[in-house]
């Protein structure tokens, strides 16, 4: 019996601004993408380079959000 994940981490195409890691990961834990946003400002500020590293690890890893296509 498979198991299938109905919920997963996609990089967002609509809430973007530089490659949609925050906007995915505000998607996928329901909260304001601003606030995401916020909280990689205060850790780039607290840890420097290490928060900037993680987001460009995040952005290489995450899938781009599927494009919907209604026919």
């Amino acid at each position: 019996m498979a198991m299938e994940l109905s919920n997963r981490i996609y990089r967002s195409r609509s809430e973007r601004m530089l490659a949609g890691v925050a906007g995915g990961l505000a998607h996928y834990f329901d909260v304001d993408p601003t606030i995401v946003r916020l909280a990689w400002v205060v850790a780039f500020l607290g840890t420097g380079p290490l928060a900037a590293m993680l987001y460009v690890v995040c952005a290489l890893i995450m899938p781009r959000e599927q494009d919907i296509t209604i026919v």
